[in-house]
């Protein structure tokens, strides 16, 4: 396909409503601009990618080009008006929330305003939230705030109440597969796959598309239903599961944790002779906690991935039970796994025979109810149940 040069705003497939809100908020529209803003919309919609773009907009001197200096340092974090906080950690908590209150009330060094993005504002805490609150009802002159989340009801409401709301949607899978291939130069096949597989989830499309590993293992888990024909297999694919959860996190934080310990400890000077201040087990202490809260969290966001991809495939059974979807698919349709018509298709249709399969086996209820388990497995997760019990509890319910 032909490639066309990248713009600010290119990356948000599927959001051209959005974007002209966006855009006309930056060229001083007094009717779409405000001070404090709420981006929301499902996973992967793209929301922290469009409150980087307006704020490098609101840098830019042309608005938006994507090209100048402006634009680059607002959007790697790097502009000294332009503070980006995306948390590693399960919640931001009030220290960190005034930081940045402290932050919002300094005029601008360089650009026109000063900017603050909070990619996480749904793990604000209550405390968090108190602070936060006061600094958006009394803003500073030329201060914006950019807020994200996946809803508004994730946001405590005296803050949602105060910021102007705009609304992501799930981008369709042909414009994710677009994406795929104008900006990651991925194969058109697989561009299609990826997005089919991701369901409009950008980050996790991009990731199949560019990582053969992350495939195989999405394939591993779509063949869990399957194989839990007793208590013990339903067991052992709980505790894979949960295992490869944690070596991920380890994994993805192992060099991370080292460098931070490593520079923590040369402040607390370790290393020069009878030197070890009175707090120095404290401070280690401290930092080992958030380090076990990180990785914490990268192994919740791994198995929530594995409950996404249970998701689809019980989607896909129950609309072969139901009709929605038609087999045997038509001949044409068989490579990519979508109707010519565009119409409804099945999000696995690589593992069609066993999706067949499993529809035959069972019964719309028992499906129904298959989902309902994932989705309290979810639930449990995010209240702390520890996720052994609670993948136990889930493969234990779909098998019956």
């Amino acid at each position: 396909m032909t490639q066309t040069t990248p713009d600010l705003w290119s990356e948000l497939v599927g959001q051209n409503r959005a974007v002209e809100v966006l855009k006309r908020a930056v060229a001083g529209d007094a009717h779409a601009m405000t001070h404090a803003w709420l981006v929301t919309g499902p996973p992967g919609s793209g929301r922290s990618n469009a409150a980087r773009a307006f704020a490098a907009a609101l840098q830019c001197p042309q608005g938006g080009c994507g090209q100048c200096n402006e634009c680059r340092t607002s959007l790697s974090g790097a502009h000294p008006d332009v503070t980006l906080v995306r948390t590693e950690m399960l919640s931001i908590g009030v220290d960190e929330v005034r930081d940045l209150v402290r932050r919002a009330a300094m005029s601008p060094t360089m650009g026109r305003h000063q900017v603050i993005v909070v990619e996480d504002a749904d793990r604000v805490t209550d405390r968090g939230g108190d602070a936060l609150l006061k600094a958006i009802e009394e803003p500073a002159p030329k201060t914006v705030w950019i807020l994200c989340a996946p809803t508004a009801d994730d946001v405590v409401v005296t803050i949602r109440s105060r910021c102007r709301r705009l609304s992501l949607s799930t981008p369709s899978d042909a414009a994710v597969a677009e994406l795929l291939q104008w900006r990651d130069g991925v194969d058109p096949a697989l561009a299609a796959h990826a997005a089919r597989a991701a369901q409009g989830h950008i980050g996790r499309a991009r990731a199949l598309a560019r990582n053969e590993e992350a495939r195989n293992r999405r394939h591993e888990v779509l063949m869990i239903p399957g194989r839990l024909t007793s208590v013990g297999a339903c067991l052992t694919a709980a505790g894979n599961l949960v295992k490869a959860a944690a070596e991920e996190a380890t994994k993805a934080t192992a060099e991370t944790d080292s460098a931070e310990r490593a520079k923590l400890e040369e402040a607390l000077g370790f290393g020069t002779k009878g030197a070890r201040p009175r707090n120095a087990n404290a401070a280690l202490k401290e930092l080992e906690e958030q380090q076990k809260a990180r990785a914490k969290r990268i192994q919740r966001d791994a198995l929530d991935r594995v409950l996404t991809e249970l998701t689809t495939f019980y989607r896909d059974v129950l609309a072969l039970q139901t009709g929605a979807i038609s087999a045997p698919m038509p001949a044409q349709a068989l490579h990519s796994g979508v109707p010519a018509d565009g119409g409804p298709h099945l999000i696995n249709g690589e593992i069609r025979n066993q999706l067949e399969r499993a529809s035959r086996g069972s019964t719309p209820e028992k499906t129904l109810r298959r989902i309902d388990a994932i989705i309290q497995c979810r639930e449990a997760l995010e209240t702390n149940v520890a996720p052994l019990l609670a993948m136990e509890a889930l493969l234990l319910s779909v098998a019956d």
